[in-house]
């Protein structure tokens, strides 16, 4: 059964259904954090098979999280019923459009050709990096008899090492520049989940700085896996 919202249930609030350690999930959480975005989370632990229960997968059959459910009476839902988006990037370019939320800070630059450079990087994370990390992958590895902990690592390294290289030309403060954007939001989680797997970021120096920075942001704390309502208590930090 899924777990309960870790917030009053509201009809008025976007649901995400969740789980802790997922860093896709936290790549919504992080935005939404950076936007002011109120959301009621449902969470559903990856861990136990919630989310290939029949009730989850009627509302997404990737049996995946994250989820985002608009609620029908959200302004500008003209469609009566609830919106449900059910992929993590989907999710993020969606915030960045909805004409309810055109007044919180944009994580895509104006310019199209930079709109593109910051595409690129969320890109090589989401793409490159991230399945590495996936459970379902891993236990592929692990039914083909392969190392699944060198794998990710080199995977992962591999990935990570074609950010670095883009970082050497658009990162300033951060990933892209000097402002915040959704390459950071991706980034973050997922090297999160590479130093859970042992990869050593300083080989990515570039990519450690940017990361030191981000990750002690109010939004980026409140989003990351050590801080949600379902994070196990010996993850848990305050």
């Amino acid at each position: 059964m899924l777990q309960s919202q870790s917030q009053s249930p509201s009809s008025s609030l976007p649901t995400l259904y969740t789980y802790f350690r997922s860093s896709c999930s936290a790549r919504v959480r992080i935005a939404c954090h950076l936007k002011g975005i109120e959301l009621s989370y449902i969470h559903t632990n990856l861990l136990q098979g919630e989310q290939h229960s029949s009730e989850y997968r009627t509302t997404n059959p990737c049996a995946t999280v994250p989820t985002l459910v608009i609620p029908a009476d959200l302004p500008h839902n003209n469609t009566s019923i609830p919106i449900v988006i059910r992929q993590s990037v989907a999710i993020l370019e969606f915030l960045e459009e909805y004409p309810a939320y055109a007044h919180t800070p944009k994580l895509l630059p104006d310019d199209p050709v930079a709109r593109a450079e910051v595409r690129e990087l969320v890109n090589i994370i989401c793409e490159d990096v991230q399945p590495a990390s996936n459970q379902y992958i891993l236990k592929m590895v692990d039914a083909l008899n392969g190392d699944k902990g060198n794998w990710a690592k080199q995977v992962i390294s591999r990935g990570f090492g074609a950010y670095e290289e883009l970082l050497k030309s658009y990162s300033g403060k951060f990933s892209f520049g000097d402002k915040v954007s959704m390459a950071d939001v991706c980034m973050a989680p997922a090297v999160d989940a590479a130093l859970r797997w042992g990869v050593d970021m300083d080989a990515f120096p570039l990519t450690r700085r940017v990361y030191e920075t981000v990750r002690v942001l109010e939004p980026f704390l409140k989003g990351d896996w050590r801080h949600q309502d379902d994070t196990l208590e010996e993850f848990r930090t305050l």
